[in-house]
């Protein structure tokens, strides 16, 4: 079968704007991968790209954007900037956003998502840490993640960034931030969703409520086994392309913004290339997980911060 190539496309978010569904991911790039990677990406023809506070590489990310901009014929408006709010910031987080939009030399970011659930203790650095090198957080009842979130929407009225939304969370606790008064909804819910992890009940909850879902490590993690598995690897052969593309395919056939990440020139090119999948090929992708089920990314606190609707659940 010959590959029937989709074009990158953006999703309605539910405050009027749009999202583009196929964005660059930052995570784990080193200052100068991140400006060479953000670099190709838009030469390429990426208009979304994704950092972070914690990835350390906001400056590198700023300093691309804006260097693309002045070679290009492109406007700041025609690009999506999303950045992430850390634990530690989550008390004060004007403070936050500010000191982003300074490293990223822009005026407003396009998405501004908290990182957890659970804030971390402030003034002790970007990870805080205890003896035994679990993370130091506050205890949601003395400040939990709907406190937080209540103080990120103050930024959207400021100006300082266009939507908010949250990463790292479950149903349960997106539907009390719902029905909490007061509240704008969360634009947008990132997590971790690939084959091992489809997260299905995640992604169909948020349709039902207009949530616009973006999955991280749509290919597994450095090292892992997504792209020699079988099911993948059959159906890459049936279209005539590579896994990779299966799996980023499979991640925007299912309607969410996918983020794949690379520092290699020719692989962020090839990750733009989308193909429409066969309905039955998504369900199959889809049910990989019933014989492989596996979460690459699982900080070190001494709480369930995935799989608990209650707010502070010790691990045993």
């Amino acid at each position: 079968m010959s590959p029937n190539k989709k074009p990158i496309e953006s999703l309605k978010l539910n405050n009027g704007l749009s999202i583009p569904n196929v964005a660059l991911g930052t995570w784990k790039a080193s200052p100068d991968d991140c400006y060479n990677s953000v670099m190709t990406a838009l030469k390429s023809g990426y208009t979304h790209i994704d950092t972070a506070r914690i990835y350390r590489n906001e400056v590198s990310v700023g300093r691309a954007v804006n260097d693309f901009l002045k070679q290009s014929h492109l406007k700041r408006e025609d690009l999506f900037i999303t950045t992430k709010i850390s634990p530690f910031e989550f008390q004060d987080p004007e403070n936050a956003i500010l000191d982003s939009l300074e490293r990223l030399q822009l005026d407003y970011v396009d998405l501004y998502l908290m990182h957890h659930c659970v804030a971390e203790v402030t003034g002790e650095g970007i990870t805080p840490r205890d003896e035994n090198g679990f993370r130091k957080h506050i205890s949601p009842e003395v400040f939990s993640y709907v406190d937080a979130y209540r103080l990120l929407q103050n930024l959207v009225a400021k100006g300082y960034t266009k939507s908010i939304g949250i990463c790292n969370i479950n149903s349960p606790k997106i539907q009390r931030l719902l029905e909490t008064k007061d509240l704008i909804p969360p634009a947008v819910v990132q997590c971790e969703i690939h084959p091992y992890l489809p997260q299905h009940e995640l992604v169909e909850f948020c349709k039902a409520n207009n949530i616009v879902v973006e999955s991280y490590s749509p290919l597994g993690s450095t090292g892992a086994p997504l792209l020699q598995d079988s099911v993948i690897v059959e159906i890459a052969q049936k279209y005539g392309v590579t896994p990779a593309c299966v799996a980023i395919s499979w991640a925007v056939a299912r309607g969410t913004v996918v983020l794949p990440k690379s520092t290699t020139a020719q692989r962020i090119k090839e990750n733009m290339f989308l193909i429409e999948l066969d309905e039955e090929d998504v369900n199959l992708i889809g049910s990989i997980y019933k014989r492989m089920t596996k979460r690459y990314l699982e900080p070190k606190w001494k709480i369930n911060v995935y799989d608990s609707d209650a707010d502070f659940n010790p691990l045993t």
